[in-house]
């Protein structure tokens, strides 16, 4: 399958006389696996927030599979096909692992053997299948990343935003993450990931995208797109660029 799953046009958020997305646009196609990047406080969760429907535009419109969502709430978009992880981990510490997920499998799998099957199917793919009756508040913190990519399936989502999944993970925890990812997209998993790890940005994207004090900065390969002097700078800085 080909074609532009999701169009961000020309998004705005301001707070005020602060603006945190400035003008952004650009397509996500089916099957494809782009990464944002840029500096803390760029505003690329703020972006996400707008696509997933947590915070409304304050101009421009978000399209999926060419349906204007721009005021649709998040659970609706959630209906039609969109899944996120959170950079906080929005973990339900006091249900077990089974029952994390089956909050999201729920949406599509109404009956409770259903959620529950649907659940474990999740939780074998992201290999979590051994802790599904633990309490989830338990869970290490490389477990909950993968718990939160695990809810998002559940959704059975035409399009997964990750934001920042592998942070603060040591570099066995981040090479597991990276695996699924890979072997998620290479099923046919549509990914727009949030990403501050070069090195992995370099590895799996098709597509690199950078934000820098809310704009679009760059877009292109991942080559291309960081060995541009602009995005050097936005990075570590003028004085150190040059």
């Amino acid at each position: 399958m080909s074609g532009a799953l999701l169009q961000v046009r020309g998004v705005a958020k301001r707070f005020g006389g602060l603006v945190a997305v400035n003008d952004v646009s650009f397509d996500v196609a089916r099957g494809e696996l782009v990464s944002i990047i840029g500096p803390n406080g760029a505003g690329k969760t703020t972006l996400f927030n707008l696509l997933t429907g947590q915070l409304a535009p304050s101009a421009g419109q978000v399209l999926f599979d060419v349906q204007d969502i721009s005021a649709l709430s998040p659970n609706r978009r959630a209906q039609l096909g969109l899944g996120r992880t959170f950079q906080i981990s929005q973990t339900l510490t006091s249900l077990s692992v089974v029952e994390n997920v089956m909050v999201g499998a729920f949406l599509h799998h109404r009956g409770l053997k259903d959620a529950a099957r649907r659940a474990e199917e999740v939780l074998h793919l992201v290999g979590l299948a051994d802790r599904a009756d633990v309490r989830a508040g338990i869970l290490t913190l490389s477990e909950r990343r993968r718990l939160e990519v695990a809810r998002a399936l559940a959704l059975d989502p035409q399009i997964v935003l990750l934001d920042e999944v592998m942070a603060g993970l040591n570099p066995n925890e981040v090479q597991e993450v990276v695996s699924l990812v890979e072997r998620l997209h290479a099923e046919g998993h549509t990914f727009l990931v949030i990403e501050h790890n070069l090195k992995v940005v370099r590895r799996f994207s098709e597509r690199v995208i950078v934000i820098e004090r809310g704009a679009k900065l760059a877009e292109g390969t991942a080559e291309d797109v960081l060995a541009d002097p602009r995005v050097v700078e936005a990075y570590i800085g003028r004085k150190r660029a040059t």
